[in-house]
């Protein structure tokens, strides 16, 4: 029981203590002593009718007494204390009113803040938003857990000496923090999707980890289109979890899927964000790639794919978000939709970008689109080399097994 309130409110919790103190460390810290005082008090007394505004209310009388103990603090520390002693009285707990929304969102700026590296980003916003523990973090990452504890506490660190003040940024600040902000939850949610490495080809709890970040973020924002794109998109790619790997965890390449096994509850959701977005004005990158990943979940078979709008979605990503990965992605749809041939002379005008040089995928379309051609021998040889890229077990496996599906038919030919 306690346990699961924990992991409901910490995030607010940390989140209106960081409004207070200033720093999410010291935040964290009296959060865990007052989860420490609830573990000593609950069970005898029972748990209080809004567990909450309990936590909050112990919280801040320990912040009194920590600010008590650091005399050698600077003014602003001592002018904290003076604010929380004169504001004692209104820490009873029927009178604990927090601006939950406006410290969430301003606890998600922080975390995602541009000066920390994109794994600190991950780890600390997982930590002190998505409430994860570290080994949680590791495990979903496949690192090291003492890796994540030291990204997390350099995090920390960086925000302090920095002096990443704890605010909801407006204008043109709020638009850089916030593709941050948007960044970090895409990069939890395709690590959970297409995981990197190890022997699992999804994490589906990362994924939901994703998800839950992103819609707690629509509800906080809900006039910017991108969030809502964003939620789209990954709410339609979710729906298509529990098609992607076989009995065995094997993957199931989209394709090949059984669409009936596709969530259609996540899909319906993920259309709507999709319309929200759209209502807002003109679709941006993560609204875009929401509308491409509808044209599949549209489709009831493969073949009733709009590839043609498809390749006009991402004639605009490209133009809005240049990226070789974009190019590929769109060299793809154009070989569905317009014959391989055409498809692989744009792949094949990547083959020398710097950027996808060791990007697996590049060789494993390229497989794709010689094999569709014909050519197998050229086809083995690419999907080898996109099996000795990879570090992900399950997706190796199926390279190699499709670099022997060529073999097989080069042979019988």
């Amino acid at each position: 029981m306690i346990e699961a309130i924990w992991r409901i409110e910490s995030a607010r919790l940390i989140a209106g203590l960081t409004r207070v103190v200033g720093d999410i460390g010291t935040a964290e810290e009296l959060a865990q002593d007052a989860l420490v005082a609830a573990l000593e008090q609950w069970p005898a007394q029972g748990v209080p009718e809004r567990p909450g505004a309990w936590l909050m209310g112990t919280a801040k009388h320990r912040a009194i007494d920590l600010v008590r103990r650091r005399k050698t603090l600077e003014r602003k520390h001592e002018e904290i204390g003076r604010d929380l002693e004169r504001d004692q009285d209104s820490l009873e707990l029927d009178a604990i009113e927090e601006e939950v929304g406006d410290d969430l969102l301003g606890l998600i700026f922080t975390a995602c803040h541009p000066v920390l590296s994109k794994d600190a980003r991950v780890a600390i916003t997982l930590r002190v938003v998505g409430g994860l523990t570290t080994e949680e973090i590791a495990r979903g990452f496949l690192v090291p857990v003492s890796t994540v504890a030291q990204r997390i506490v350099r995090a920390k660190r960086t925000l302090a000496e920095a002096h990443v003040r704890f605010e909801v940024p407006a204008g043109a600040d709020r638009d850089a923090r916030l593709a941050s902000v948007l960044e970090v939850i895409y990069l939890i949610f395709n690590e959970g999707y297409s995981a990197t490495a190890g022997e699992y080809w999804v994490r589906p709890a990362l994924c939901e980890e994703a998800l839950r970040l992103g819609r707690i973020l629509a509800e906080l924002t809900p006039t910017e289109p991108e969030v809502h794109g964003l939620v789209g998109l990954m709410e339609i790619q979710a729906s298509r979890l529990g098609a992607r790997v076989g009995p065995s965890g094997e993957p199931i390449l989209l394709l090949d899927q059984d669409r009936a096994r596709w969530d259609r509850l996540l899909i319906r959701r993920g259309l709507a964000a999709l319309g929200r977005a759209e209502r807002l004005g003109a679709l941006r990158p993560y609204g875009l790639q929401a509308a491409i990943a509808a044209c599949h979940a549209r489709a009831t078979t493969a073949e009733e794919t709009d590839w043609a709008r498809m390749v006009g979605l991402y004639d605009a990503l490209v133009q809005l978000a240049p990226s070789p990965v974009v190019e590929l992605n769109r060299a793809v749809a154009v070989g569905m939709a317009f014959g391989p041939a055409s498809g692989l002379d744009l792949v094949d005008a990547l083959v020398n970008e710097p950027a996808l040089r060791s990007y697996h995928l590049l060789s494993a379309v390229r497989g794709d689109l010689l094999r569709k051609l014909g050519r197998s021998e050229e086809a083995r040889v690419e999907f080898e080399r996109a099996a000795s890229l990879t570090e992900n077990v399950r997706e190796r496996d199926l390279l190699h097994r499709r670099a022997a599906e060529c073999a097989a038919e080069r042979m019988a030919g």
